[in-house]
């Protein structure tokens, strides 16, 4: 049997439709007026990742959950579709212009109630978080060079049994390749590194999407 095989458009829509979470109309739409951005579209997760995060927030019943990198929302939206009652999502992000589309789908999907928004440089919003162990859940999909100083500020906020989702972890499966010059697949590589000699956290990665990295607090 293949070890791998291409994921094409067919399979893909063949899991998220065999999946619990099939996408809201809100969702969808968001997609398309993420795509109409162009280039910078490619930053948004998929369908399935989405279904992934969905059930990850109700699998740990996150009620303190923190998104570092929104772009245009979807994430966050299903973060928050799968937050335990009462929960919380504080969504990091410097870009207005971007996170204007993520505030119409919260309010379209009617979860703008969960979710606060903080313009300003990701690691400024966290060390300024509470020192006390309450985050259920954690997702970081933004600049990777700043991957390791997101770690390190989380970890300690981590509640035991806190989950940390970490996206883009394998960067198109360049991270086997010996290329220095390549400064986002160096800083890929160095917070491969750092999480798996963090002995604070148990981790798997998942060799799909990008490179799913998921961390368990000890």
């Amino acid at each position: 049997m293949a070890r791998s095989f291409e994921v094409t458009d067919q399979v893909q829509s063949y899991v998220v439709d065999h999946g619990s979470f099939p996408p809201s109309p809100v969702l969808s739409q968001l997609r398309e007026d993420t795509a109409a951005l162009g280039r910078s579209s490619g930053m948004q997760i998929g369908h399935d990742e989405g279904q992934l995060l969905t059930w990850l927030t109700r699998l740990v019943g996150a009620r303190n959950a923190i998104e570092v990198g929104t772009f245009t929302g979807y994430s966050s939206l299903c973060i928050a579709e799968g937050l335990a009652d009462g929960g919380r999502l504080l969504c990091c992000d410097v870009s207005e212009e971007w996170t204007a589309l993520a505030r119409g789908a919260w309010e379209k999907a009617g979860v703008a109630d969960r979710i606060e928004l903080r313009i300003a440089p990701a690691l400024e919003t966290l060390t300024a978080l509470p020192d006390e162990p309450t985050i259920d859940l954690a997702f970081i999909d933004a600049d990777k060079g700043g991957y390791v100083s997101y770690w390190d500020a989380l970890v300690p906020r981590m509640r035991p049994g806190g989950v940390i989702a970490t996206d883009n972890t394998l960067w198109s499966g360049d991270v086997v390749k010996d290329d220095s010059s390549d400064e986002t697949l160096t800083a890929v590589k160095a917070f491969n590194d750092h999480v798996r000699a963090d002995d604070r956290m148990e981790t798997v990665m998942l060799p799909a999407y990008d490179g799913l990295t998921l961390s368990r607090r000890r």
